[in-house]
């Protein structure tokens, strides 16, 4: 045999026992890490002892009925309710619980309608076929009024009812035993803005009757059909909280609805953070959309078309979870169809990562398709003959 021949054939040779070798490198094997008892990268851990994350193998816990009654004890002691939830800032600080009802306060640009009986000449100075903002008394910008027999008197940043005694004190020295009333009649010094996801984003005018959360985002056309009701965000004086309006809906937790104040601002978000992802050996992987932050495992794979054309190995089904401070892997052995009553009752949290292996035959195959046209090149090219000296083959 010819010497490039033979270098050919060495070749091809070496390349089949390193294939033949290969197929040791499957999913039970140490280059496989997921197989093991812990993670086969570090990933960012926030430990006890140590103020920053620090990298860490994590452990892999199998999805068990004992996990699942765990979680689900986690879960009710978490879950919002009417008497353990206040508003939740960033950085998870809580913030301060929600004060009384307060009274409006007066301001700037507000339109004060005062009556006083028996003196029509002062009710209505302008006319009486006038409207009650048309014809009021308006807060000028350095928060004071004027007002006959009394002059300028400051009133910004006090309550009709005090406005209405510091009238009468000072109209008592020309009216005998003056009765007065105040009122606001246009409210135009205190707003709130909604942006978001609603149908009618701008800003809305604080009046006398107190708004709520759910009051704003109602007056401003209500939720839209991205919304995530779970993640409201307040912003106040510089500092953000997360309103979750859906835990009120179903937990009864009121305290979720704060009142609102002058200057605040109401940014309700998409869902497009209650994703997950479903990726490996199904149809369609992906990502999904959970509505309203319910989801289980078995639906997430449903959803994908689990199993892909029988590519997908059930023995290895991974739930990936990254966003808590110590990221957590949960393993499913779905081999048998009972594992899926398991599956159903496990729920995923947003921006979980679901990963199904595949099937150890489907690597081995991947190794030949790669492998099989590199070899098939090389014995082709070890057949070729070279004309040498006037044609002649060696």
């Amino acid at each position: 045999m010819p010497a490039k021949s033979r270098m050919a054939s060495s070749l091809l040779l070496a390349i089949v026992c390193a294939s033949l070798g290969a197929c040791a490198v499957v999913p039970g094997d140490k280059a496989y890490g997921l197989r093991d008892q812990q993670s086969s990268v570090k990933l960012p851990v926030r430990q006890a002892e140590a103020a920053e994350p620090v990298p860490a193998n994590v452990n892999i816990k199998p999805i068990t009925a004992e996990l699942i009654i765990e979680q689900m004890k986690l879960a009710a002691a978490e879950r919002p309710t009417a008497t353990n939830t206040n508003l939740t800032g960033r950085g998870g600080k809580p913030a301060a619980p929600s004060a009384a009802v307060p009274d409006y306060k007066v301001g700037p640009g507000d339109v004060l309608t005062i009556i006083v009986w028996d003196h029509p000449e002062l009710t209505t100075p302008a006319g009486q076929y006038r409207s009650a903002d048309q014809a009021g008394t308006v807060v000028n910008e350095d928060g004071t009024i004027y007002y006959p027999y009394v002059g300028t008197l400051q009133v910004a940043g006090k309550t009709s009812r005090q406005i209405r005694e510091m009238l009468i004190a000072r109209l008592a020295k020309f009216i005998e035993r003056v009765q007065l009333d105040v009122r606001v009649a246009a409210f135009r010094s205190q707003r709130i803005y909604v942006v978001g996801e609603v149908a009618k984003p701008g800003q809305l005018s604080i009046s006398d009757v107190p708004m709520t959360v759910l009051e704003a985002v109602n007056q401003a056309g209500g939720f839209g059909p991205e919304a995530d009701h779970s993640r409201v965000l307040l912003t106040r004086k510089g500092t953000t909280f997360r309103v979750d309006i859906q835990a009120m809906y179903e937990n009864g937790a009121t305290e979720q609805n704060a009142l609102l104040e002058h200057g605040d601002i109401l940014n309700v978000q998409d869902r497009s953070f209650n994703k997950i992802f479903v990726l490996g050996a199904v149809q369609k992987p992906g990502s999904l959309v959970m509505t309203k932050k319910r989801s289980t495992l078995a639906e997430a794979l449903a959803d994908t078309g689990y199993i892909a054309q029988d590519q997908a190995n059930p023995k290895w089904i991974y739930v990936m979870r990254g966003e808590s401070e110590t990221p957590e892997l949960f393993h499913l052995d779905g081999s048998s169809p009972d594992a899926m009553l398991l599956a159903d009752r496990f729920p995923l949290r947003p921006r979980d990562i679901v990963y199904v292996d595949a099937a150890d035959v489907v690597r081995w195959n991947r190794v030949m398709s790669n492998i099989l046209p590199t070899a098939t090149t090389l014995y082709q090219t070890s057949l070729t003959r070279y004309p040498l000296f006037g044609g002649r083959n060696p």
